[in-house]
């Protein structure tokens, strides 16, 4: 067992939703595979958010497990 980093977004660009943004999920890109430990993956995640602006779509980082 071991956790899988990506990045993605949670909105998308529509003009006929309210502020011109509708929910989505958008597709995962990979940023680390491998990790061990949930920890571990938790700990890259935060580094990534914190260093990586997640602007008007909401890109975020997110693990799962491999």
């Amino acid at each position: 067992m071991g956790f899988r980093v990506f990045a993605r977004t949670w909105w998308q660009e529509n003009p006929s939703w309210p502020n011109g943004l509708e929910p989505c999920a958008g597709e995962k890109e990979t940023l680390h595979e491998g990790i061990q430990t949930e920890e571990q993956a938790r700990t890259i995640c935060q580094g990534w958010n914190r260093t990586h602006p997640a602007g008007r779509l909401s890109l975020k980082a997110e693990f799962e497990e491999e």
